[in-house]
């Protein structure tokens, strides 16, 4: 009995219209076109980790800042709180130093106004930062279709080559042309896909941490006009009392 299977299995053809085979027949143009692929998905997914980590210590920077700045009694202790590499100590530092430079400035300039203004030019720089390499991402996933595509094309044009030199359209003569254009296909999806995604995901949470990030540059603009009379209110901080209610009247 075992010798009939090991003779059935040894007489079984060999699966020749496997995926290697397919882009061994494809030739330069197939690898060439997969090499391209390949690097672009592992540096979609370099990109995806590298800004997840990234987001989310400034997430974490931006917790402690709500924790721990404004229990302060100035903005200098306050930063002195921040991790130095924080976006949200940044944001502390100039508006520390854009409130020295105006006393420095020889044409009369609203002190609001140009606050707000080296606020605004910290977020920007805070928000550009984080939004570096998200291009590639939507380059990857605009352009990897139309790369699989090639693929597909030259595999189709391998196929109908094949058929006009056999003079008819055998399975066996363009499958494997048929079969390396269906793959790069796949190849070309599966790797926009991905970065779609996280293309997508990503600008969604930037927009979160902009927003955090305008917030916190807002109460320092009023904690500074106000001269430290205006400080939002955290979890730490006691509620204001309230009023007490006038009695009824009998």
């Amino acid at each position: 009995m075992l010798i009939e299977i090991l003779a059935a299995g040894a007489g079984a053809p060999q699966n020749s219209f496997g995926f290697w085979e397919a882009m061994q027949q494809g030739g330069v143009i197939a690898w060439f076109t997969l090499g391209i692929l390949v690097i672009m998905s592992v540096s979609s997914f370099y990109i995806l980790f590298s800004k997840l980590f990234e987001q989310n210590k400034v997430m974490k920077q931006g917790d402690a800042a709500t924790a721990t700045f404004w229990k302060a009694g100035g903005l200098k202790e306050g930063a002195a709180k921040l991790d130095k590499n924080s976006a949200y100590r940044q944001i502390v530092d100039d508006a520390i130093k854009a409130d020295g430079d105006h006393a420095k400035l020889t044409d009369p300039v609203e002190a609001h106004d140009w606050l707000h203004g080296s606020l605004a030019r910290s977020e920007a720089t805070i928000n550009s930062k984080l939004a570096t390499g998200l291009p590639w991402l939507a380059t990857v996933g605009a352009t990897s279709p139309f790369i699989g595509l090639f693929g597909t094309v030259i595999g189709i044009y391998r196929a109908l080559i094949k058929i006009g030199i056999a003079g008819q359209a055998s399975i066996d003569a363009v499958a494997g042309p048929v079969g390396e254009a269906l793959i790069m296909t796949a190849l070309g999806l599966g790797v926009a896909v991905p970065a779609v995604l996280a293309y997508n995901w990503l600008q969604g949470r930037n927009k979160r941490i902009a927003e955090h990030l305008s917030a916190f540059s807002n109460d320092v603009l009023g904690y500074m006009a106000s001269d430290g009379g205006v400080k939002p209110i955290t979890k730490g901080s006691a509620a204001p009392a309230k009023a007490a209610a006038p009695a009824a009247k009998k």
